[in-house]
């Protein structure tokens, strides 16, 4: 037994050493600073990315062409505005505006001009009365540009005057002398001659230091 052993080790011994004497004799004798045996990667070709251009530049047409058309919508709006048509927004404004000058009185100093008519009277007598919901609306007439009746107050029911009429024209002028409380002055008169028959019937509309004219002309 003990001789199989020194045998087996005898023969592990040289093994070893005929291994170390052909890597020795591969290596010309001297491995120091070399690496042991030598191996192949397999070679694969790098293809070169192309240089990112802009010669595709589909994008950028379709995204000028979108903001050409919101341009265009804009422009569209703006002349339909110029048109006079006018929004909800425009509407309520212009709504507001309107209430707030008639609560502020700020109407238009503008003349009515109520017709021209004909008598032979001695006279012509006048009713009048506010139209509307009274709210303090204050007149006076003039004959010629005489003052005849001063600050009467229109009232809901009729009040009536007389005026003597002259051979020629006979202007008869109702200057509103305020807008009351709510504004414009308003009335509602009728006109008769001196024998009960109807001449005019009218109403007004007046701004303060406005007037309503009718001319009445008479021949003899």
């Amino acid at each position: 037994m003990k001789h199989f052993k020194l045998f087996f080790t005898l023969i592990t011994v040289l093994t070893a050493n005929q291994i170390f004497a052909q890597l020795d004799n591969n290596n010309g004798g001297n491995t120091k600073g070399k690496s042991i045996g030598t191996f192949e990667a397999p070679v694969k070709t790098i293809t070169k990315p192309k240089t990112i251009g802009f010669g595709n530049n589909t994008g950028f047409k379709t995204a000028n062409k979108e903001e050409q058309k919101k341009q265009q919508k804009k422009e569209d709006e703006r002349k339909l505005k110029n048109k006079g048509i006018k929004n909800d927004a425009q509407v309520a404004k212009e709504r507001f505006s309107k209430n707030f000058k008639k609560i502020n009185g700020r109407y238009a100093v503008i003349d009515q001009n109520l017709g021209s008519f004909r008598s032979n009277g001695k006279f012509i007598t006048v009713y009048c009365r506010d139209y509307q919901h009274p709210d303090n609306d204050r007149v006076t007439v003039y004959h010629n540009n005489v003052p005849v009746v001063f600050n009467i107050v229109l009232r809901q029911s009729y009040q009536s005057f007389k005026i003597p009429l002259e051979v020629g024209i006979n202007t008869i002028d109702f200057k509103a002398l305020n807008q009351g409380t709510s504004g414009p002055n308003t009335a509602g008169f009728k006109v008769y001659d001196d024998s009960g028959n109807l001449i005019s019937s009218n109403q007004w509309e007046l701004a303060t230091g406005a007037k309503a004219t009718i001319a009445i002309s008479k021949t003899e």
